[in-house]
């Protein structure tokens, strides 16, 4: 084997949905969460869903992480089917799940520590990934001594220090700020490189957009024409598929 093809990694991280439907409930309570939904995500890509409210957009994040399973379809990662959760599909909720009994590094940590990560090293990675999501200096803080936002920054380096192959983040900023209808496709236009807006229930693929801003991005491409028409392209889609309420929600996809 030549140096070339010893050096050689694949890009990880590719999403496949295929024709996924998936249905909550049971007998008669039964209902279809997700109808057909087919996408595709390259490595390295960020990815925006965008939706009214109701239209399974979490359910869908779910059958990534491996916790629901599609009625029809097939969900793949890499290649290979989604069929169980695990750690290299990393999933942050839009309310913390922390220990409370245990303080910032520990819960960081925690992850590691299953894997059998030797405990100075995990103690190590945890400080680094709350560096990174700035909160050096809280590593001995418990959850009760923080603040909304820095619980869910804690959450963030509790996924990001397994080093997962595929982020899902269920609408993780919510606790970070107080988001309106406007600021959730703001987020959307500022971060993604590319935007599946989905139809109320059941939730179907309704338009995918492409995000042609260069990075790294600036807050000032805000008051630009094109992002303003992206924006009110957005709510267009969202308003024409009305059905009760239709607060559009973002979720983060793959990274």
């Amino acid at each position: 084997m030549n140096t070339h093809q010893r050096s050689f990694r694949p890009a990880i991280g590719r999403i496949q949905a295929n024709h996924v439907s998936i249905r909550l409930g049971r007998g008669s309570s039964a209902f279809e969460a997700v109808r057909d939904a087919s996408f595709e995500v390259s490595p390295g890509e960020f990815v925006c869903l965008l939706r009214p409210s109701g239209c399974g957009k979490s359910t869908l994040l779910g059958a990534l992480a491996g916790h629901i399973k599609p009625a029809a379809g097939v969900l793949s990662v890499d290649g290979q089917p989604v069929k169980d959760p695990h750690p290299e599909r990393g999933i942050v909720f839009q309310h913390h799940t922390l220990f409370p009994w245990k303080n910032a590094r520990d819960n960081v940590a925690f992850g590691l520590k299953m894997r059998g990560v030797k405990r100075g090293q995990r103690r190590l990675e945890a400080e680094k990934m709350l560096d990174l999501v700035g909160l050096n200096g809280f590593a001995g803080r418990y959850p009760g001594q923080l603040s909304g936002g820095m619980q869910q920054r804690v959450e963030i380096a509790r996924v990001l220090v397994n080093q997962p192959r595929l982020l899902l983040m269920d609408e993780p900023f919510a606790a970070l700020d107080a988001l309106t209808r406007l600021r959730d496709i703001d987020e959307a236009l500022l971060l993604a490189d590319r935007i599946i807006v989905m139809q109320a229930q059941p939730g179907r693929i309704h338009k995918e957009i492409t995000v042609p801003f260069e990075r790294p991005r600036m807050t000032e491409i805000i008051a630009s024409g094109e992002f303003m028409r992206l924006k009110h392209h957005c709510l267009h889609l969202l308003h024409s598929d009305r059905r009760g309420d239709t607060l559009p929600r973002l979720s983060p996809l793959g990274l």
